[in-house]
């Protein structure tokens, strides 16, 4: 009898054990929500358990139970992979799914697009107005001069820009490309993600022609903002840095109204005589050579063209209306005739 009983007692128990596995089976291979649901972006921070994300989970409403998210991990030894970072999941996934994904740092990616010409204003408006960043943030830490205590002088860490000055911000280097990034991603190393890239397009045969022509990052860079501004295509730009380059060997003064604009902040296509007598270090009306620093943040043609600029018997230059057409003259008289000609009609 007592045999029978114990024989009962383990089929029993058999069938238990049978339950439990195939309902544990369940729980972590069935997603909550078999129809499809939205996506939901859920958060692991650094330092967080397995205990405080299962928790999290639930109360989230993406799976079940909270107990069988840390079964699974700690039995399939998970817990300890788990990567810090925001992840799109939904209660349409299994645990099963959630975990592996935890675990691959399969992380949530945005994009962000740097457009050619923006200033740093314009790509701080463009972050805030995406709710990426705070303005003020980015402004602040692209500028180690700023009073609120929060810029840093990336030129420490990075050769490039060992030759701008200190005092000025990362105006010119923040390179104009389209960027996947991991979804909550700090600032800092969207930074270090932009920097890097300038570094890459910055080839070392391009840094040895620089030094060749005995100029420095620094000016290629500044002549590279303003002929971003003033030009659109790519021969135009070169022909323009010729002259800019003539002039300023010249020591003829620059004259450049994109320079004006940048310190009006406006974007006229022809700026007042008022504005040209501002006294600024940006003002290329008054002051001979170079504005203090980029006005911009050049594309590569514009970068190539300040390195490589067309030589001709040009020394003026303006641009004719929308479409980009440039018109060049070789004398005051003509340039006079072409200003009458195509800027005020």
């Amino acid at each position: 009898m007592k045999k029978l009983f114990k024989q009962k007692l383990k089929i029993v128990f058999f069938i238990v054990c049978a339950i439990i596995f195939l309902f544990f089976i369940y729980a972590i291979y069935i997603p909550k929500s078999p129809s499809d649901s939205p996506l939901v972006v859920y958060t692991i921070q650094k330092g967080m358990n397995s205990k405080s994300i299962a928790f999290d989970l639930e109360s989230q409403g993406i799976i079940n139970n909270s107990l069988f998210f840390r079964a699974y991990v700690i039995i399939f030894g998970q817990w300890p992979s788990l990567q810090a970072g925001s992840y799109d999941v939904s209660p349409s996934m299994s645990i099963s799914s959630i975990v592996k994904k935890f675990v691959s740092g399969d992380v949530k990616k945005i994009y962000i697009t740097i457009i050619e010409g923006w200033n740093l204003q314009d790509i701080s408006e463009y972050f805030e107005k995406e709710k990426l960043y705070l303005k003020t943030d980015f402004l602040d830490l692209t500028n180690p001069s700023t009073s609120s205590g929060q810029g840093k002088d990336w030129s420490q860490d990075i050769d490039f820009l060992k030759d701008k000055p200190k005092n000025l911000t990362l105006e010119g280097y923040i390179f104009p490309d389209t960027y996947q990034i991991a979804f909550g991603l700090t600032l800092d190393k969207l930074l270090e993600t932009i920097l890097d890239n300038f570094d890459k397009k910055l080839t070392q045969e391009l840094r040895k022609e620089i030094s060749l022509q005995k100029k420095s990052i620094f000016q290629i860079i500044t002549m590279a903002s303003i002929i971003e501004k003033e030009v659109i295509l790519l021969e135009d730009k070169k022909i323009v840095a010729g002259i800019l380059w003539k002039r300023i060997n010249a020591g003829i003064p620059l004259q450049v109204d994109a320079t004006i604009n940048y310190i009006t902040g406006k974007n006229d296509p022809g700026v007042s005589i008022k504005d040209t007598t501002i006294d600024s270090p940006y003002n290329t009306y008054k002051y001979y050579g170079l504005p203090k620093g980029p006005i911009s943040n050049p594309g590569m043609d514009s970068i190539l063209a300040a390195i490589y600029p067309t030589k001709t018997d040009y020394w003026y230059y303006l641009s004719a209306d929308d479409t980009g057409k440039t018109i060049f003259s070789k004398t005051l008289d003509e340039h006079n005739i072409a200003v009458t000609k195509y800027l005020r009609n």
